[in-house]
């Protein structure tokens, strides 16, 4: 009698086993990266280069980042997120007046997006329109979060931008 209760429990357990093997819900499934996560984790990348002097390095992952979010901009357009990312690395490779037309879409899509707000501002410090960054900094007043004070130092000299 044991020995069957014994058997029994044995086979549930590799049943079971083998059945949730094949489940959705089994945790050792990867998720497919969409490309604004592939974007995002470029990013960070390249902010880590820039951050040691590797600007070249910065550069190129900027460039990737980029060509990325071009790619989930056109399969899913209209997104703040990405197009904040858009404008951030299309900024950081030079090119001013369009990620300010970034900026400005995701701004029109959620005018009090957090990201958005710092980097158009810090934008406006670079391209010397002072009063149009300080109108950014206005909008991050009362979030009290870190980009305020990043784009408050960057307005008053205390801090860098490094464009």
């Amino acid at each position: 009698m044991i020995k069957k209760i014994f058997v029994t429990l044995l086979f549930v357990l590799f049943t079971s086993n083998a059945i949730s093997a094949g489940s959705s819900s089994d945790t050792t499934t990867k998720k497919v990266k969409t490309d604004y996560d592939k974007a995002v984790a470029h990013v960070k990348s390249a902010k880590k280069y820039e951050k040691k002097g590797k600007l070249e390095k910065a550069k190129k992952r900027y460039e990737k980042a980029q060509k990325l979010l071009l790619k989930s901009n056109k399969k899913k357009p209209n997104q703040a997120d990405t197009l904040n990312y858009l404008g951030f690395t299309t900024r950081k490779l030079g090119d001013f007046e369009n990620g300010e037309k970034y900026y400005l879409q995701g701004l029109a899509i959620k005018p009090d997006h957090i990201g958005i707000n710092e980097y158009l501002g810090e934008l406006y410090v670079v391209t010397n329109r002072m009063d149009s960054a300080k109108e950014r900094l206005k909008v991050l007043e009362t979030c009290n979060c870190e980009e305020y004070k990043e784009l408050k130092e960057i307005i008053e000299g205390t801090k860098r931008s490094k464009y």
